[in-house]
């Protein structure tokens, strides 16, 4: 018989000086970047949880601390990478991804469907299957007043009977 399990994960992260302002995989041309130890990608970290959490695995923190030197500045993707390995180590495979960025700013609708694809490619995924939303909160709260940016995400995993 085959399990189905699902998981949910959420990140945020600051705005900061100096840094590229990096989504799912894609740089967005904006003048604020987000405050991290590693690409600081708060839609790829919420994804990497969301994983994390259906197959029972924990959390990033756990996985990719932020006191280990080897993870500064690292690409997010590469992160979500090793996620996907430990999932397939275990028999999970990823069915689908539903994720939602929360930003006043900026615009993300230009950039969905490349961040849809570059996590698609990491994941071995159809990029159908992984959906991605932008929003606001209608200035309210610190992503309204523009202080970050935080996103949530969902998945579906599945492990098939042997």
């Amino acid at each position: 018989m085959a399990e189905t399990r699902c998981g949910i994960g959420f990140d945020v992260h600051p705005f900061a000086l100096g840094r590229k302002l990096i989504l799912g995989g894609v740089e967005v041309e904006f003048h604020l970047g987000l405050a991290g130890h590693s690409d600081a990608d708060v839609l790829t970290h919420a994804i990497i949880d969301a994983l994390l959490g259906a197959a029972g695995l924990g959390d990033i923190g756990r996985h990719f601390p932020d006191t280990d030197p080897k993870y500064k500045d690292i690409a997010s993707l590469l992160l979500l990478r090793d996620t996907a390995a430990m999932l397939d180590r275990d028999g999970w495979r990823v069915v689908n991804i539903d994720a939602t960025i929360i930003a006043q700013r900026p615009r993300l609708s230009d950039h969905i469907d490349v961040m849809r694809q570059r996590l698609a490619v990491v994941l071995a995924l159809d990029s159908t299957q992984v959906n991605i939303k932008a929003t606001t909160t209608e200035k309210l709260g610190f992503t309204g007043r523009e202080e970050g940016i935080a996103a949530l995400a969902v998945t579906s995993i599945l492990k098939s009977a042997v």
